[in-house]
């Protein structure tokens, strides 16, 4: 009788149809097909160092593998999360033996944005020497994560989330992996493509748990229905700090900026079903009001601060009711990017000129002393002309002539551009009068 604790554990689903090829592989073929970069580099012969980032289960790690292989390569796989400057070393000490027996290595990092700056630092000597060719494989943006002089070092390659087709040809395949017994209906296949949502590992998983459930259940198959019953997931893919977070607020403020109220609700939307902050995206909404609809529509930031205030006051999910409603009508709303615009050009200004002086009509006059040197000569009160405009006055330091303010011909500012163009008429016709005298 064999011993139950000596038995070997069996392998699930995704490790047991990891592909044994390159022409195994599922997806990415903007990198594997002929003509491609991956399938240069196979031509060539030569690894180089490169940095493979995508979401999770596109097939990072099984990349790695299988290009150590066709390059005929050791592979030394290391991951962030389990390793520190030791397990480097020891790493390097086996590159250093292959190396003694003709044998070139491929380092494999996964999830290398875990490692720290100086453990990042810690691979630079031995790809600049040769020893190693460097993979590393992250779900971050390198960009920010991975250390500017390794990223030098190492093409980045993108990997995208696997295509409704790329993850159907992976259903066929685990068919022929599951019990004979138990078969995979038509209508469960779109329902498992939705909740894989583009991971070919998450994918498999459903599978095998749908698989196991079934069996227990002694069904044999797996339909739709039986698939809602029995796993009780989300299937949106969010993360609140990373790239698919910044992404979606990208996506969420450019939907409102181009006025397209459908878009603005269904990332607002997603993320709150992702589970983003809700005062964060209230924030967020307040600053796409003053960013873009700015005076064009004045009412558009009293909205966005009521909504946040609704929000503060009702929280989830009553008050998100109110967020919804705030983006709807700053994505309709008149948009103007002018004030901001302007702020941007007077702090710009401000930044890179002298501290030029206050003139000194314009200055304030509380003592006599004050009085007698000048501040506050001249200056004429504006509610003291007519139409309330003192035509001709300067507000601006001397020699300085700047415009940072242009309205558009959108919503109220259309009626500011026109209150504008008529008091610079007016400002001309005061300088027309004063060259006469």
């Amino acid at each position: 009788m064999s011993d139950l604790f000596s038995s070997r554990p069996v392998q699930p689903l995704a490790e047991r149809l990891r592909p044994q090829s390159i022409a195994d592989v599922i997806g990415q073929q903007h990198l594997l097909a002929a003509g491609k970069p991956l399938a240069l580099a196979l031509a060539s012969g030569k690894a180089h160092s490169m940095i493979f980032w995508g979401p999770p289960g596109v097939g990072k790690t099984t990349l790695a593998r299988l290009l150590a292989a066709a390059f005929d390569c050791e592979l030394i796989a290391l991951s962030a999360v389990f390793s520190g400057v030791k397990d480097i070393r020891l790493a390097m000490d086996q590159a250093e033996r292959n190396l003694q027996l003709n044998r070139r290595s491929i380092l494999f990092v996964d999830e290398v944005h875990r490692f720290n700056k100086a453990q990042q630092d810690a691979f630079l000597p031995f790809v600049e020497s040769g020893l190693i060719t460097f993979i590393g494989a992250t779900t971050e943006n390198p960009s920010f994560e991975v250390n500017a002089a390794l990223l030098s070092r190492a093409q980045v390659y993108v990997l995208h989330s696997l295509s409704h087709a790329d993850l159907s040809q992976l259903i066929q395949r685990a068919e022929s992996q599951l019990d004979s017994a138990i078969k995979i209906a038509a209508d469960a296949i779109p329902a498992l493509i939705d909740l894989a949502d583009g991971d070919g590992r998450r994918l498999l998983n459903l599978i095998e748990q749908a698989s196991q459930a079934a069996i227990a259940s002694h069904r044999n198959e797996i339909n739709a229905e039986f698939l809602a019953n029995a796993l009780s997931i989300s299937s949106r893919r969010f993360d609140k700090g990373g790239d698919y977070f910044y992404d979606q607020i990208s996506a969420l403020h450019k939907s409102v900026r181009g006025s397209n109220p459908d878009g603005a609700l269904y990332w607002l939307v997603r993320m709150l079903d992702g589970g983003a902050d809700a005062r964060y995206l209230a924030r967020r909404i307040v600053r796409m009001a003053w960013e873009d609809i700015g005076l064009a529509d004045p009412r558009a930031m009293q909205i966005a601060n009521d909504a946040a205030t609704t929000y503060e006051r009702l929280g989830s999910p009553e008050g998100e009711l109110a967020l919804a409603q705030a983006v709807i009508y700053l994505a309709v709303a008149p948009k103007s990017n002018a004030g901001y615009l302007a702020y941007k050009a007077a702090k710009a200004l401000v930044k890179q000129d002298k501290s030029r002086e206050v003139p000194l009509h314009l200055r304030n006059a509380p003592t006599k002393l004050m009085a007698e040197l000048g501040h506050g000569h001249d200056y004429r009160y504006a509610h003291d002309e007519p139409e309330a405009y003192a035509a001709g006055e300067t507000y601006l330091p001397d020699g300085l002539a700047v415009q940072f303010y242009q309205p558009t011909p959108r919503g109220l500012e259309q009626k500011i551009a026109q209150k504008m163009a008529h008091l610079a008429e007016l400002d001309a016709e005061w300088q027309k009068q004063q060259s006469k005298k």
